[in-house]
């Protein structure tokens, strides 16, 4: 195995990994594009608009791959039209989640772009949501598949309940990391879970197949949001393409913030003036950022983010070996090392 000797060099090879994952998949990819353009289709103006305002803003399109990948991993044809239509309707879910979501945190960018509340007020935003679960929900109807159906329906109100369970915890500055975890998986994970064991199905995986690739997901969508809230605390509005920093802002603690809190009673003071005053005027970012690194708390919590991608590998050890479940074993790394 060749020794990585510099992190540029370990970027480069990420980045060459993520590429060959996506090349793998490129034409199952576009058509998930053409795909995503026609169920956002409506004969009413602002609804064909605005679906072909999300669907240009692009995205890493994860989940979507994550579907098509765990149907080839099993043996299946991820290229079928069926594979295709669920990898839209994945992506459909999540899309209307980000839409909800930036009403929720009243965010005015994603991706570099003016957000739909923020375009078109939240009354818009709210009814846009709403309107691409219904029509995931109406387009995987055509699947006839009552187990697909139940994931569906246990995903989204998973992701709900996540909603739900956050705003109950804004500006705690006492939240436990199982709390912590508890949100995340329902946001996020589960998710990403619910794509790897839908695709497990359309490709008419075993029982242990199909649990496999579920527990694959979930220990991917945990370390791949765990990744996203570290790279929020410590990296730049151009990165993201969104407002860094603005989590602790909007009284959400993530977890190096929740490790900082244990290091003792200056670090708490520290987070707990940023959560009552909600700016960085007292406190400045880069203070709190230098606290995380000098105590090690952004240390800890990239640690776990490492163990969440290591159980997501193990989970891949009974499928059949092929290019695509090497594919599957490559995604946490991308998720581990990625910047934006």
């Amino acid at each position: 195995m060749q020794i990585i000797t510099s992190h540029t060099a370990f970027a480069e090879e990420v980045t060459v990994s993520a590429r060959r994952i996506f090349n793998l998949i490129s034409s199952e990819l576009a058509e998930v594009e053409v795909e995503f353009e026609r169920q956002a289709s409506s004969n009413i103006q602002v609804i064909a608009y605005i679906g072909n305002y999300l669907r240009s803003s692009g995205g890493k399109r994860v989940r979507p791959a994550l579907t098509i990948l765990s149907n080839y991993a099993v043996g299946g044809d991820g290229a079928r039209y069926n594979s295709v239509r669920m990898a839209t309707v994945m992506e459909f879910l999540h899309t209307a989640t980000l839409v909800h979501d930036d009403i929720i945190d009243n965010a005015s960018t994603r991706r570099n772009r003016p957000t739909i509340n923020n375009q078109y007020g939240n009354q818009t935003a709210v009814l846009m949501g709403d309107w691409l679960y219904m029509s995931a929900f109406e387009t995987s109807l055509a699947e006839r598949s009552l187990p697909v159906l139940d994931i569906l329906t246990a995903v989204t109100r998973k992701m709900t309940e996540g909603e739900l369970l956050q705003l109950t915890l804004l500006g705690r500055t006492d939240i436990s990391e199982d709390q912590y975890l508890d949100v995340l998986e329902r946001k996020t994970a589960f998710l990403f879970s619910a794509c790897c064991e839908v695709g497990a199905l359309l490709g008419n995986a075993s029982e242990e197949q199909r649990v496999a690739l579920r527990d694959y997901g979930m220990n991917l969508g945990t370390a791949f949001q765990l990744i996203d809230d570290l790279l929020d605390f410590s990296s730049s509005d151009e990165r993201l393409g969104k407002a860094a920093g603005v989590d602790l802002l909007e009284g959400k603690l993530t977890l190096p913030l929740i490790y900082l809190m244990e290091s003792g009673n200056s670090e708490r003071e520290l987070v707990r003036t940023v959560v009552g005053e909600g700016s960085y005027n007292t406190v400045p970012r880069r203070q709190l950022i230098d606290a995380v690194e000098r105590t090690g708390a952004a240390k800890r919590a990239k640690t776990r983010a490492d163990e969440y991608a290591a159980a997501a590998r193990e989970c891949l050890n009974d499928l059949p070996e092929s290019v695509y479940v090497e594919c599957l074993r490559s995604i946490p790394t991308y998720v581990l090392e990625r910047d934006s």
